[in-house]
């Protein structure tokens, strides 16, 4: 690969017709410049200029390569500006990748105010619940969401949100079953669970502090959280949820949230994205208003924000 910065001292001394003259107006010396040239000489393996004569000259084929050395830096030229307006102006493309889970109940609410406020930008949005390797497959942004702290990583992680779970039935199923009261009440109880195996537990904390711990054996397991929203919706029994999955459920009826004052565990959205010296500015806004989104959008119509 040819250096560029060799190449366009190369077509200053042509353009200026000697390297005196390009020297002065690159503010270098005139033994630098000719370094330049003569390391592109070298780098191509040819005479690019004839320096027998008074007067600098091309050879024929320094002729030739000085016509497409123009082009090349034309070209290198239009990358920059197109690059630099894009750092000014949020334009072009964001690839991002996230849960399925986030993608339906969290970046569904906050996506379209942001592509509205930046007309110019467009999404690319991939849902999976596989950990996906964002460098290896170009993503800008992916939005995890995680109950403990990340695994450390070349990758930069700026904290977006913290989302509490709590405990949540179908009115049907606690007309017929009763409303717990107590934590003790949930032994009696059929249990939707998230994650692997039926014999698991709930560790709920009280608003005061208190932590109290009831094991259960689920009658449905799923890793997928619309599912259980689903079964509980259909009234299978009690799920722990985030609370931003079942906010619409709850302000129309469909699911309660059940000992409102425990919570059933806490977890938070992080935005990771590799470290990039030359970040657009379309992503760094996007991750802006995500942090400022994000909560007021995930907020229970329940919960004071």
């Amino acid at each position: 690969m040819l250096n560029l910065i060799n190449v366009f001292s190369f077509v200053q001394v042509v353009n200026h017709e000697g390297f005196t003259a390009a020297a002065k107006v690159l503010h270098i010396s005139k033994s630098t410049l000719s370094l330049r040239v003569q390391q592109l000489e070298s780098e191509l393996g040819v005479q690019l200029l004839n320096r027998n004569s008074r007067k600098l000259g091309l050879t024929n084929v320094g002729g030739e390569f000085y016509h497409h050395a123009q082009s090349l830096l034309r070209e290198v030229e239009a990358a920059e500006n197109v690059g630099r307006q894009r750092q000014s102006e949020p334009s072009g493309t964001i690839r991002i990748t996230s849960s399925v889970t986030v993608a339906q109940f969290a970046l569904r609410t906050v996506l379209p105010g942001f592509m509205d406020k930046f007309p110019k930008v467009s999404i690319e949005h991939h849902a999976t619940d596989i950990i996906t390797d964002i460098i290896g497959e170009g993503y800008d942004l992916a939005i995890r969401g995680h109950s403990g702290p990340l695994p450390d990583s070349s990758l930069i992680q700026r904290p977006l949100v913290k989302v509490s779970w709590h405990l949540f039935a179908s009115e049907s199923y606690l007309t017929q079953k009763g409303t717990p009261q107590h934590p003790d009440d949930l032994l009696t109880h059929n249990a939707i669970a998230f994650g692997r195996g039926t014999a698991q537990r709930w560790s709920l904390r009280h608003q005061d502090g208190s932590m109290v711990i009831v094991p259960y054996t689920a009658r449905v397991v799923s890793n997928n959280m619309v599912a259980l929203k689903q079964f509980a919706e259909a009234g299978l029994g009690l799920v722990a949820l985030p609370d931003y999955v079942c906010r619409e459920d709850m302000a129309e009826g469909r699911l309660a949230r059940v000992l409102p004052l425990w919570c059933a565990g806490d977890s938070q959205l992080t935005a990771v994205a590799p470290v990039q010296q030359g970040w657009l500015s379309s992503v760094r806004e996007l991750l802006d208003y995500l942090v400022d989104a994000l909560p007021h959008a995930l907020a229970s119509r329940r919960d004071p924000i």
